[in-house]
């Protein structure tokens, strides 16, 4: 499978041929570059079953008004409300995720927001070999129900 190429930590990253048409392929279209990090060990970590995407290392909004409000409410009684989305994985996998938006108190008194990809990120990882410092690049493109690909 041919690499993301991004010259830059700014450069949106060259969609791969082989998942551009993965993407065609499920009736997706308007692909919208979210983020390029490198995995922290958290991210890596079997016991954490997450990947952490902070909010201020988003490339541009990602999600719709509707989407927004939901991930900001708090879902029947929990900590804080989800939404499933459909995951397309380096390996061209797919798989279902769950995407949440965590509020976090600081010992400052001011607060840090963050979206996590979590339940079956542990699969995802594993599956795909991902290791600390790696970059990750993520996107969204528009269909029913929504998509994020890694790359």
């Amino acid at each position: 499978m041919d690499k993301a190429r991004c010259p830059s930590p700014h450069a949106t990253p060259e969609l791969p041929v082989i998942l551009r048409n993965q993407i065609k392929a499920l009736g997706g279209f308007d692909v919208t570059f979210v983020i390029q990090k490198s995995l922290f060990k958290i991210d890596v970590s079997s016991d954490h079953n997450r990947l952490s995407i902070p909010l201020n290392h988003i490339q541009q909004g990602f999600l719709t008004p509707e989407e927004n409000e939901r991930l900001n409410s708090r879902g029947n009684g929990k900590k804080c409300a989800d939404m499933e989305v459909m995951l397309i994985e380096p390996s061209l996998h797919r798989e279902t995720i769950s995407l949440r938006k965590w509020n976090m108190k600081k010992a400052s008194g001011n607060s840090t927001s963050m979206y996590v990809l979590v339940t079956n990120w542990k699969s995802v990882m594993e599956r795909n070999s991902m290791k600390e410092n790696e970059t990750c690049n993520s996107g969204l493109f528009e269909s029913s129900p929504s998509w994020v690909s890694l790359l």
